[in-house]
C-alpha cells in the first residue's frame, strides 16, 4: 500500500465526516469528538487489515512446502503497481 495515498485517503474520509456530522449536529465540540472517534476506528481497521495480510501470507508460505530453493524465490510480478494508475 502506497503510504501517502493512505493518509491523504484518511484525512479525507475525515474531513468529509468532521463536515458532515457538524452540518447534522451543529456542535463544534462533539463533532471533534465523534472524528477523533472515527479516526481511531480507521487505524483500528487500517491496522487489522494489515495483520489479515500478514497472517494470510505467513499461512500460505507455511502450508506450501519449497520444493527446491530456485522456487521459492521466484514470485509472480505484475508489469505495474495496481494501485497506482499513473507509474508507467
Amino acid at each position: 500500500m502506497y503510504a501517502p495515498r493512505v493518509i491523504f485517503s484518511m484525512l479525507g474520509a475525515l474531513a468529509v465526516f468532521a463536515v458532515a456530522t457538524y452540518w447534522l449536529s451543529g456542535s463544534l465540540t462533539g463533532t471533534a469528538i465523534k472524528t477523533a472517534i472515527c479516526a481511531v476506528l480507521l487505524q483500528a481497521g487500517y491496522f487489522g487489515g494489515v495483520l489479515y495480510l500478514v497472517w494470510k501470507e505467513t499461512r500460505s508460505r507455511t502450508i506450501r512446502p519449497a520444493t527446491r530453493r530456485d522456487e521459492a524465490e521466484k514470485m509472480p510480478v505484475s508489469p505495474f503497481k495496481g494501485s497506482e494508475p499513473f507509474n508507467r
